[in-house]
């Protein structure tokens, strides 16, 4: 079992987010999955705390699939989750800014979400593609 250290509740949100969403992604991949839920954050039409962005369901569904997926949501793979945590806290702490230009979206290459049609596309990083509100 993997040990979680004692961190704040904001940074264990959103270490399991990174760690969920992009653990498999180059450290600059799991930045701008933080850097996305940061925005979400700083943006009003979002809750306004990293741990209620992580968490929100919008129409019974998730913002992020993990959460809701009725997995385990406890990490397997220790030293991924230590990379998540590393990553998590140098963005939320200013240390990785701008890649994503302002994106609050993101879905894999793989899949073709509904609503990205309805916002601007900002760029590419990994497997996964940023978006932006028009």
């Amino acid at each position: 079992e993997v040990n979680t250290m004692v961190i704040s509740a904001a940074l264990l949100c959103m270490s399991l987010n990174v760690y969920f969403e992009a653990r498999s992604e180059h450290v600059t991949g799991q930045a701008a999955v933080a850097e996305v839920t940061l925005n979400r954050v700083k943006d009003d039409r979002y809750p306004n705390d990293v741990c209620s962005v992580v968490k929100q369901e919008s129409k019974g569904t998730c913002q992020f699939s993990w959460y809701c997926d009725g997995k385990s949501d406890q990490p397997k793979d220790e030293y991924a989750f230590i990379v998540a945590q590393w990553v998590s806290y140098n963005v939320m702490h200013g240390k990785w800014e701008g890649q994503t230009q302002g994106s609050t979206h993101y879905h894999a290459k793989y899949i073709k979400p509904y609503w990205a049609k309805d916002l601007d596309k900002t760029v590419t990083i990994g497997t996964h593609i940023f978006y932006k509100w028009k």
